[in-house]
């Protein structure tokens, strides 16, 4: 697992996030896990056309940011 941070710009707030790669993720574990002060709020996984699509959204996220997080980690597939 490699963990790594992300800042997300949404209208004038940035906001930090971590994020936890699983490189060799398998069955029911998603790729990336997000994290926002210690607590899962979205998680991804690739799917066969190299995009990121939702496996979790604990954190009910808005469309729009799990849009933004999923364009800023789609430079590290």
């Amino acid at each position: 697992m490699e963990r790594f941070d992300i800042k997300i710009k949404q209208g004038k707030e940035e906001l930090d996030f971590e994020v936890r790669d699983y490189l060799h993720h398998e069955g029911e574990k998603c790729k990336f896990e997000v994290f926002k002060d210690d607590i899962l709020i979205v998680s991804f996984t690739p799917d066969p056309h190299e995009h990121l699509t939702v496996c979790k959204n604990p954190g009910n996220l808005d469309k729009q940011l799990v849009h933004l997080i999923a364009d800023e980690l789609e430079h590290f597939t």
